[in-house]
C-alpha cells in the first residue's frame, strides 16, 4: 500500500470568521461547500498548491464535528492519505492488527470513499483514508479573476446534456465526436455558468437552469445540480440579496430558468429580491409570445414574474449596462441574443454566452442546429474572434464544461484557447 498526503480537515466553529482568514486575508480560492450526509457536515475545500485545506462545518449537533467543536474546540481535526484502493488497503491494515473506525468505505466528499483509522493506532492523530472518484464533477468552483477594476466571478449551475448533433448543427458527429464523447443517449455534457460581475454594483449576467423543471425534463436533460448556483454563490461570499443586476444574455430555460423560484407557498417570484432584471425588448417579445420552433426554449414562468413584481427593465438597443459594462446584439442564436462586453484599463473581457457556447465552436462553421439564423452566428462569431485574438480579450465560455475563460489565440489559420480558468 502506498499512502500520499491529500488534504487536512479543520473543524471550524464560525465558518464566516474561517472565510475570513483563508479566503480574504490568505487569498485562497474556497470551492463551493458539499454536504457529505453519512458525516452531517458540510465541506468547504480549499485548493493550497498540490494540497488542499478542508474547512468542517457542522450540520446537526450530533455530528462527529459538532461533538469534536464541543470537546476541543476549532483546530486541527485529521489528515488524508489517498490510496488507489481503499478496499486491499483496509485489508491490510487489519491484518496489522490497526485499529479501524470505519471496517467498510463509506462515501466522502467529491464523490470519494472513504474511511477513518482510529487515532489510538495513528499516535493520536485522526488519519482518513481517501479512494477518489473516477471523475471528479468540474467547474463546481467559484473561479475568481481581476480585470482592471472589475472582479469577475465564474459560477456553476451545475451540468445536463443536450444532443450532440443539435449541438453542432451540420458538423458531422465523426468530427465533433473527437472534441466532446456523447452518451448512450447522444447526448454531451455542458456546463452552466453564470457570470458575476463587481464593479460600481453587483452585477449577475444569466442564471443558469434553476430548480423548477419536473423530473421527466430533469431525465431527458441529464441535470446534474448536485453542487448548483446556490452553492457557488456561497463560495463566492454572496448571497441573492447581494445581487443589484440580473442580464439576461437571452431567455432560453438554460440561461433563465434561475431567474425566478417558488416560495414556500409554491408561488414563482424573482429569484434576486433586490435586483433588476436588465432584458433586450426583442427578446422579451419573442419569448412572451413564442413560436412552434422556439417555444421548447422558452419557459413563461422563467420570466413573466419579473414583470409582474415590477423588476423588469427592458433595453432597445446596444448599451451601457453599468460603467465598464455594455452589450452588443449578434442575433444569430435568437434574434436578439446579445453578448457581454466588460472594459477596465484597457482590459476586455467578453462573454459570449451562445455564440461561442464551448471551446469546440471556435471554428466559424461549428454552429448550433439550436441557432435560428446560422449566418448570422458564423459572421458575428467571426468578427468576435478576430477581435479577441488580435486585443488577448479573455473570453467567458458560458457552456464548456471544463474550461470557465480563456485567451483565444489563432496558430496556422487554427484557434485553440489558452485556459486561464
Amino acid at each position: 500500500m502506498k499512502a500520499l498526503l491529500d488534504h487536512v480537515g479543520i473543524a471550524v466553529q464560525n465558518l464566516d470568521d474561517a472565510l475570513a482568514f483563508y479566503r480574504d486575508a490568505l487569498g485562497l480560492e474556497i470551492e463551493a461547500p458539499e454536504e457529505v450526509a453519512s458525516q452531517r457536515v458540510r465541506a468547504h475545500f480549499v485548493p493550497a498548491g498540490p494540497l488542499s485545506l478542508e474547512l468542517l462545518e457542522a450540520t446537526a449537533p450530533d455530528s462527529p464535528i459538532a461533538r469534536y467543536l464541543e470537546k476541543r474546540g476549532p483546530g486541527l481535526h485529521h489528515i488524508t492519505l489517498r490510496v488507489a484502493d481503499l478496499e486491499g488497503a483496509l485489508a491490510a491494515l487489519r491484518a496489522r492488527g490497526v485499529r479501524l473506525i470505519d471496517e467498510r468505505p463509506r462515501p466522502g466528499a467529491a464523490g470519494s470513499m472513504v474511511a477513518f483509522i482510529h487515532p489510538s493506532s495513528a499516535h493520536g492523530v485522526l488519519v482518513e483514508l481517501k479512494q477518489i472518484a473516477a471523475r471528479r464533477p468540474a467547474g463546481a468552483v467559484a473561479r475568481r479573476i481581476t480585470v482592471g477594476d472589475f472582479e469577475l466571478i465564474s459560477l456553476s449551475d451545475g451540468f445536463f446534456r443536450l444532443d450532440g448533433g443539435a449541438m453542432f448543427g451540420v458538423v458531422p458527429k465523426v468530427l465533433w465526436s473527437r472534441q466532446t464523447e456523447p452518451d448512450d443517449r447522444n447526448r454531451i455534457r455542458l456546463g452552466m455558468r453564470p457570470l458575476v460581475v463587481r464593479g460600481a454594483r453587483t452585477m449577475l449576467i444569466d442564471a443558469g437552469i434553476g430548480d423548477k423543471l419536473d423530473p421527466k425534463l430533469a431525465d431527458i436533460y441529464g441535470l446534474e445540480r448536485e453542487q448548483h448556483l446556490d452553492h457557488a454563490l456561497s463560495a463566492a461570499g454572496l448571497t441573492p440579496e447581494s445581487i443589484d443586476i440580473v442580464l439576461a444574455t437571452h431567455l432560453h430555460f438554460d440561461h433563465a430558468g434561475g431567474f425566478t423560484a417558488r416560495d414556500e407557498a409554491g408561488r414563482v417570484r424573482p429569484r434576486f429580491p433586490r435586483a433588476q432584471y436588465v432584458i433586450r425588448r426583442g427578446e422579451w417579445e419573442d419569448a412572451i409570445a413564442p413560436n412552434q420552433r422556439t417555444r421548447a426554449s422558452y419557459v413563461a414562468e422563467n420570466f413573466v414574474p419579473l414583470a409582474e413584481a415590477r423588476v423588469l427593465q427592458l433595453v432597445d438597443d446596444d448599451a451601457t449596462i453599468m460603467p465598464g459594462v455594455k452589450v452588443r446584439r449578434s442575433g444569430g442564436h435568437t434574434p436578439s441574443h446579445q453578448v457581454v462586453v466588460i472594459e477596465s484599463r484597457g482590459t476586455t473581457a467578453v462573454f459570449a454566452a451562445d455564440m461561442v457556447p464551448t471551446v469546440a465552436h471556435l471554428p466559424e462553421a461549428w454552429v448550433m442546429g439550436y441557432d435560428l439564423v446560422p449566418l448570422d452566428t458564423m459572421r458575428f462569431k467571426a468578427a468576435l474572434l478576430r477581435e479577441a485574438v488580435k486585443n488577448e480579450h479573455l473570453v467567458f465560455f458560458e457552456h464548456d464544461p471544463e474550461i470557465a475563460a480563456g485567451i483565444v489565440v489563432e496558430e496556422g489559420g487554427k484557434r485553440r484557447v489558452e485556459r486561464i480558468l
